[in-house]
């Protein structure tokens, strides 16, 4: 059999957990496994912390071919590495070397074992969806898929927007908000969830729909079909607005219509057979913990 190629995402931001770049490769290399890195995060590594790599290739952008994307980080790392693997259906797993994520959710301590269970094939891939965002009357400069989120949101400290929202070409309402948050099921324990969005399971085929300090507190998060499309026409006293995808923001014009759709492909996510996603949810946000000291 062929050896396993893996193509390695990077925080190069974290100095301080280079002893778990080390031992990832220390791992990889025990399994005989063909490993490569991307640029931005190999430079990083040899230039700013002088780590001898001797075992691993490098690639540039999203020029690289694998059978598993590792993301080393957090949760944004993870996002980062989405959004590079795009449609090509290579599975991505998180290895977390900040807090608790729930993309990124395997610890360094479980290096050892998940890389064994992995070349036992004891794991499983999660098919997390992906919202898409299109725009008639201009182009969008970045890449305009979103694992977590697409937010509309004011430009400045200004005045708040107004986001006349349909569903299926049917009128819903008209946000006066500071912003509205269209999430996955993946990103409603994201910035979703900070505004007040709900938590909603993976796999539920829905997305959430949450105004950012909307003008009117009657106004409450709302669920929808995923297979449904939204469209958004946002007025603005500055005349432009943000548009931000996964944490990547641009600025579009007032008068853009916005259309949101889920995209045609999924992100593969790998889990181990013991991480459930209630255990994560009831440990990062401390359910059931007794704050009283």
């Amino acid at each position: 059999m062929r050896p396993m190629k893996f193509a390695i995402f990077g925080n190069t931001y974290q100095a301080k957990k280079s002893t778990h770049v080390e031992r990832l490769l220390s791992i990889l290399d025990r399994h005989r496994a063909e490993v490569y890195i991307c640029r931005e995060f190999y430079q990083f590594l040899t230039d700013d912390l002088k780590l001898q790599i001797r075992q691993a290739g490098v690639f540039e952008g999203n020029d690289f071919e694998a059978d598993m994307v590792l993301s080393i980080g957090g949760d944004g790392t993870f996002l980062k590495a989405a959004s590079r693997v795009g449609s090509r259906n290579i599975p991505i797993l998180g290895i977390n070397t900040g807090r608790l994520g729930f993309l990124a959710d395997v610890s360094p301590e479980e290096m050892e074992d998940t890389f064994n269970d992995i070349y036992s094939n004891n794991y499983r891939i999660e098919d997390r969806s992906v919202l898409q965002v299109s725009c008639k009357e201009q182009e969008l400069k970045g890449y305009p898929f979103g694992l977590n989120e697409i937010a509309v949101l004011k430009r400045d400290s200004s005045s708040m927007i107004s986001i006349h929202t349909a569903i299926n070409g049917a009128y819903l309402t008209t946000y006066q908000a500071d912003g509205l948050v269209i999430a996955t099921p993946t990103g409603s324990t994201a910035y979703s969830l900070s505004i007040g969005g709900p938590v909603i399971v993976p796999h539920s085929n829905t997305i959430a729909i949450t105004p950012v300090a909307p003008h009117s507190l009657n106004v409450r998060p709302i669920v929808i079909n995923d297979d449904w499309e939204i469209t958004l026409d946002v007025e603005s006293r500055s005349h432009n607005f943000l548009i931000a995808i996964d944490g990547r923001s641009e600025t579009c014009r007032e008068g853009s219509k916005l259309t949101i759709r889920k995209a045609d492909y999924k992100i593969k996510v790998v889990k181990r057979q013991n991480h459930i996603f209630f255990n994560t949810l009831r440990n990062k946000m401390m359910w059931g913990a007794d704050g009283r000291g």
